[in-house]
């Protein structure tokens, strides 16, 4: 076997050289095309964050980055003796009362919170087999600026555009009045129906019951009182419930 080895020829040279360049400028070529110039578009979008939808109409809202929140001890809970059951959690649009539409509801308008809670209550001293008496709706709304105000006035009005409406079928009639030493300030409602018996026939009677609405600063609070099964509310719960639920949302505003 031969001991002697063929050496490359000038042109093999050359490519053998060349390679190694092409290389270099591949390599150099992928490294710019990977970063982007400082006028270039980032082959990459960085992650949008987007903010919560306002309405145009709406006031800027000085507390949309810390949204206000509702406790439980915000809202009113009855004695033992009065109470049928524990208070729970209700939808605000099933807790609030309806008349002629929707009076008591808030359109959005300056609201920064709302909560309702529902409370079933019996009188003092009855057995726990007995029936409950009734039930409270209370929703409870916090506004920023002048906007528990400007609800309150709303609520004036549209109450006074409904003297009548319709009770479940029933013809209905509304009375209101402002209530003094409530909050700053309070109204009440009397609505009263034709009564039916549990098969929702008239019985030739009546019955009643109150919407109660005050305002404690930037905080509104209602209360609706349903007798139970259709019965007669108890007025004298819904003051009772009224003044306490006041003394209750002041003692949490602090």
């Amino acid at each position: 076997m031969s001991r002697h080895v063929t050496l490359p020829t000038s042109r093999t040279r050359s490519l053998l050289v060349l390679v190694p360049l092409l290389g270099s400028i591949a390599l150099a070529s992928a490294c710019s095309t990977a970063e982007d110039s400082p006028d270039s578009t980032p082959s990459s979008a960085a992650p949008t964050t987007v903010g919560a939808a306002t309405n145009p109409s709406d006031p800027p809202s000085s507390s949309a980055s810390a949204p206000a929140t509702i406790p439980t001890s915000a809202f009113v809970e009855l004695p033992t003796e009065l109470r049928k059951s524990p208070r729970r959690t209700t939808p605000v649009e099933e807790a609030l009362p309806k008349l002629c539409a929707n009076e008591f509801g808030t359109g959005g308008r300056q609201v920064t919170a709302s909560a309702a809670m529902t409370v079933t209550y019996k009188k003092a001293g009855e057995p726990e087999t007995n029936v409950p008496q009734g039930m409270i709706h209370q929703t409870i709304f916090t506004f920023e600026g002048d906007g528990a105000s400007a609800y309150m006035a709303r609520l004036r009005t549209a109450v006074q555009a409904c003297p009548s409406y319709d009770h479940f079928g029933s013809p209905g009639t509304v009375k209101s009045r402002a209530l003094s030493g409530v909050g700053d300030e309070a109204l009440l409602l009397d609505r009263t129906w034709a009564a039916t018996n549990l098969n929702g026939d008239r019985t030739g009677g009546s019955s009643s019951s109150q919407i109660a609405v005050a305002r404690v600063d930037t905080t509104v609070t209602v209360f609706d009182d349903q007798g139970w099964e259709g019965t007669n509310g108890d007025p004298a719960m819904v003051d009772r419930v009224l003044r306490d639920g006041v003394r209750t949302i002041d003692a949490w505003q602090r």
